[in-house]
């Protein structure tokens, strides 16, 4: 962090605990207490993580505030806002489980299809132990599935460039199951990939376009995208590697859809969290219920890796990390993400009517962790008792 930066980073936080007012938000809020307790967190955040950029915003009863700091990119002296373009990672596989929510809730698919019913591909599905693998194993991480597909390494400049429908099949037909569907849980990409071919071929349109239709238009986002369009890339924050070094926006492929492939903003995240909160709504009533169940205890489950990161994972739902109250927190559904030098996360709480997003631009486990526990921490300071 340069420092200029971090004097002035310092600065707001001497005067907010001096009770001065803190900088106003990227986007006007009507809740100034949300202001005040959002810009005061992600202040003391900022100062403490040590990462290039920052952005933490909050909704609480439909009204939102998004504070940035540091630059969007090297020597740029801008500061991200709520329109700021980011890759939201694994955050991705949530809108991919609510899409398998949407279709469940038109008769499209069951939980219970079969994927090699589902998924339109010439390839056999491999079962273990008698058991096939499911669309509900593939949302709750509990399919068997390894991480990654195996596969040979793309270039520095085009890294995702080998994975493809090809490159699963492949994998598929070597059998890599680690595990019986259903009887353990392990964090999956490869599952989410499949998930969203699997739903796409289903519907009988492509995914893009699904998930336009069933998620991103009913919310009103208009800045989720899986590929970057004319005029994106002047907003789009920069990624830094482990070592600082800045990292290169790369093209993900068509097959990474489902697992990790999104650019979202601050703004658009948290118009999502509100469509996800304002849960007496008719509009998309069936959905929310589904998408917001727990399906899977985490008792029971062996093995169990991949989900901790950001919290105790107690249940799984359709991707979302389901964390039961403890205290006062109250129960929140939570996904994390990371992908090409950002980290992100996402959460609310469904009873609540509170959700925050927040995303760093350096890969960083101390800073993620760090950043998981503010907004962790703000849903229940934030949320009504």
């Amino acid at each position: 962090m340069k420092q200029t930066t971090r004097r002035k980073a310092l600065a707001l936080a001497s005067m907010s605990m001096a009770g001065s007012l803190l900088p106003s938000p990227r986007v006007q809020a009507q809740d100034k207490l949300l202001d005040e307790v959002v810009g005061f967190a992600g202040t003391i955040l900022f100062l403490d993580a040590r990462v290039p950029a920052l952005i933490l915003g909050a909704v609480r009863d439909g009204r939102t505030a998004v504070f940035g700091f540091g630059e969007t990119s090297d020597g740029s002296g801008k500061e991200p806002d709520g329109n700021t373009m980011l890759r939201i990672g694994s955050i991705t596989k949530a809108f991919t489980g609510q899409v398998l929510a949407g279709l469940v809730s038109q008769g499209t698919v069951r939980f219970t299809d079969r994927l090699q019913d589902r998924l339109g591909w010439p390839v056999k599905v491999p079962e273990r132990d008698g058991r096939p693998i499911r669309l509900i194993e593939l949302a709750t991480h509990t399919s068997g599935l390894p991480r990654e597909v195996e596969r040979a390494p793309g270039p520095p400049d085009d890294p995702f460039r080998t994975l493809t429908q090809e490159t699963y099949i492949k994998g598929l037909q070597a059998d890599p199951l680690l595990f019986a569907p259903g009887s353990g849980g392990l964090y999956s990409n490869f599952a989410f990939d499949l998930l969203a071919a699997a739903l796409g071929s289903s519907a009988g349109k492509p995914y893009d376009q699904l998930l336009k239709e069933v998620v991103l238009d009913p919310a009103g986002l208009k800045d989720t995208v899986l590929a970057l369009r004319d005029g994106d890339a002047s907003r789009v924050m920069q990624g830094h590697f482990f070592d600082g070094k800045a990292m290169p926006t790369v093209r993900a492929t068509s097959v990474m859809a489902g697992a990790s492939s999104l650019y979202s903003t601050a703004n658009d995240i948290l118009r999502w969290l509100a469509w996800h909160l304002d849960r007496f709504s008719p509009q998309g009533t069936e959905i929310r219920l589904l998408d917001h169940a727990a399906y899977v205890p985490r008792d029971g489950l062996r093995p169990v890796s991949g989900f901790d990161d950001a919290g105790h994972m107690d249940a799984m739902g359709l991707a979302w990390i389901v964390m039961a109250p403890k205290g006062s927190r109250p129960l929140i559904l939570q996904k994390a993400g990371g992908l090409q030098g950002i980290f992100t996360y996402s959460a609310f709480a469904p009873t609540r009517g509170v959700g925050v997003f927040a995303a760093i631009n350096q890969f960083n486990v101390g800073a993620f962790t760090a950043m998981a526990g503010t907004a962790n921490g703000l849903i229940e300071q934030l949320a009504p008792r």
